[in-house]
């Protein structure tokens, strides 16, 4: 039986220590960036973020040390990239306490907001409620928590979905581990979706609600899977890459330039030309 207040993936959080430095790099491989956010004082964060269809990239910087932001802050003084994902959370309090009744020892809800400039010269304000799965729990050193949209329109702004590399959406969210299927059993867990092992030894498990997929796999089975991009500074653990669909893989390469890696079915970006992310665009 499926989490009922949860659905699938939301966002992708990437931590990156310079702010404004990564909405360049960001901006550099063809995607529009939202004006820069700041959020509520007890978080300390400020983001920009990378607008699709029906989910988003979010790049997170800390601008004062606070104890929400701890993790963030140990992340990194190890390393740029994805530190967690969020699903979308129908009901924030009511998915603490499903998540409590099966055992899971949940934490929250959390409500916060950011400023948001408008396009029109106005202002609003995007306003969420988060709950975290426990801060030990991390499949493939993944963080995950849900995020409760109160004020969607401040967050899926028209303006912004228009990207010129026409990525429309998240799809995978590529997991380097050791033991794959110990990873994705621990996912299973903790969203109750199943791990399917695939041809090529790694696992899926599928987020819900049609939304990206979790790929856990080890360093072999990645390089096999992107050949001729260097895998240079991944980590032993931890969310590695993100596939995105895009309408046009001829326009995601035009748009990337001479970052791509450009192969049979999909446009690649290295992690080191992306904050510690490697990017694969495919055409959908």
């Amino acid at each position: 039986m499926s989490l009922n207040q949860v659905i699938g993936a939301d966002h992708a959080v990437v931590a990156v220590r310079d702010l404004d430095a990564a909405a360049g790099r960001w901006r550099a491989l063809g995607f529009t960036i939202s004006p820069r956010g700041t959020h509520s004082p007890h978080l300390g964060s400020g983001n920009y973020t990378i607008v699709f269809d029906v989910d988003y990239i979010e790049l997170l910087g800390v601008l004062a040390e606070t104890p929400h932001n701890a993790p963030t802050r140990a992340f990194l003084a190890q390393r740029e990239g994805v530190e967690r994902v969020a699903f979308t959370a129908l009901d924030s309090a009511a998915g603490v306490a499903e998540l409590k009744a099966r055992g899971i020892d949940a934490v929250g809800p959390v409500d916060f907001g950011r400023p948001v400039d408008l396009p029109d010269g106005g202002k609003s304000e995007a306003r969420f409620r988060v709950m975290h799965w426990p801060v030990d729990e991390r499949p493939g050193g993944l963080r995950i928590f849900a995020c409760q949209h109160l004020t969607r329109e401040a967050v899926w702004i028209k303006s912004l979905q228009n990207h010129a590399n026409t990525a429309h959406r998240l799809m995978q969210i590529e997991m380097l581990t050791t033991d794959p299927k110990a990873a994705g059993a621990q996912m299973t867990r903790l969203i109750d979706q199943p791990a399917e092992v695939l041809a090529d030894g790694a696992v899926r498990v599928r987020s819900g609600g049609n939304r990206a997929d979790f790929i856990f796999l080890d360093l072999a089975t990645l390089a096999k899977r992107h050949p001729g991009v260097s895998l240079a500074g991944l980590p032993a653990e931890g969310a590695v890459g993100l596939r995105i669909g895009v309408a046009d893989a001829a326009a995601a390469a035009k748009a990337v330039g001479s970052a791509a890696v450009v192969g049979e079915r999909s446009v690649t970006v290295p992690a080191s030309a992306a904050t510690g992310v490697m990017i694969s665009f495919d055409a959908t």
